[in-house]
């Protein structure tokens, strides 16, 4: 008698009944690039606006985080990957129909950027420092100060950024755009998963992003116009990602039936009341009524609804990672 052994996918772990690969770290790692990017696209906009006097935090001061979060994304990005001592290899190559290529050299030059971006305001940032009575922070500036006029490759990098600020702030306002995109496409690429064969993710995850950049700016900026004017940016933002959802949901329902199964995971699945509830109605609903009640003269701290927004970004990742592995095609 001949025994035949059948292998199919449904005996890999992680793959059926649904495939679960990627978990929190990724969603992490999409968000925090989000944020960077509507950070970084502030600042250039009113830059080249020549607003950077009437906006001092937006401009100068919130991209010196954006380098930080932009690392602690990569770091989530390694530790989430198998091989992780052969992550170099993406940065030798670049492949243009690969959106992990264009993510991969689009995060090294955003990276460059927002490290020369703000040492290129170094006096001015620790003015603003010195306001806030941050003095605890002068051994860094004092640190970098000296760096730029003791040696002179850093101090000719630094004084070039400056000088060419105008022509760099149109080169990072492009690969903040880039960067902002690049967090919706790198899902959308995978045609295998209903959900995120969109295209609109790519527009969704932007305006997502940026929203979260204002939220940020909002909630640490100690100026009001700056904060009333980001606070007015927030809610047209929030109306185009409120529109852009309502707009992927019901693109899902016209499609075939395997779309439409997609669009039950928020339409009565396990989904839909973290999605409704708590993404959409405490993460976009709430924050944009409290900017509305803050504008009509409420006393409503800032921080309450940019946290909102921030935490529904997030969230909001989470659900598009996790609802996207379990959407696919049955085979």
């Amino acid at each position: 008698m001949e025994e035949n052994i059948l292998a199919t996918a449904r005996d890999i772990h992680g793959l059926y009944p649904h495939v679960h690969v990627w978990g929190f770290p990724i969603a992490a790692y999409l968000f925090l690039g989000g944020l960077a990017a509507g950070i970084l696209l502030f600042a250039t906009i009113y830059y080249l606006r020549g607003k950077a006097e009437d906006m001092p935090f937006t401009v100068k001061i919130a991209p010196i985080f954006t380098f930080i979060i932009i690392m602690i994304g990569l770091f989530l990005l390694v530790f989430d990957l198998h091989h992780k001592l052969y992550v170099w290899q993406l940065f030798l190559t670049f492949r243009i129909e690969s959106p992990m290529s264009w993510g991969a050299w689009t995060l090294v030059g955003v990276s460059i950027f927002s490290l020369l971006w703000p040492l290129s305001y170094i006096d001015d940032i620790e003015a603003y420092l010195h306001e806030r009575g941050w003095r605890r922070l002068d051994g860094i500036t004092t640190f970098i100060r000296n760096l730029e006029h003791n040696w002179k490759i850093p101090r000719f990098i630094i004084l070039t950024f400056r000088k060419y600020r105008t022509f760099f702030a149109y080169i990072l306002l492009f690969l903040s755009v880039i960067l902002g995109i690049y967090t919706g496409i790198l899902l959308s690429a995978f045609n295998a998963h209903p959900l995120w064969n969109n295209p609109i993710l790519g527009p969704l995850f932007l305006t997502s992003g940026v929203s979260t950049g204002s939220a940020f700016v909002m909630w640490l900026s100690n100026n009001h116009k700056e904060r009333k004017l980001m606070s007015t940016i927030d809610m047209v933002l929030i109306a185009v990602e409120l529109f852009f959802i309502i707009h992927m949901i019901m693109g899902m329902q016209a499609g075939p039936e395997v779309f439409k199964q997609a669009a039950h995971l928020f339409l009565g699945g396990e989904f839909t009341v973290i999605f409704w509830v708590i993404f959409v109605g405490m993460g976009l609903v709430l924050p944009f009524v409290l900017e509305v009640l803050e504008l009509r003269g409420f006393k409503i701290h800032p921080a309450f609804p940019a946290l909102l927004v921030l935490l529904g970004g997030l969230l909001f990742r989470i659900i598009m990672v996790q609802a996207g592995q379990i959407s696919e095609y049955p085979f």
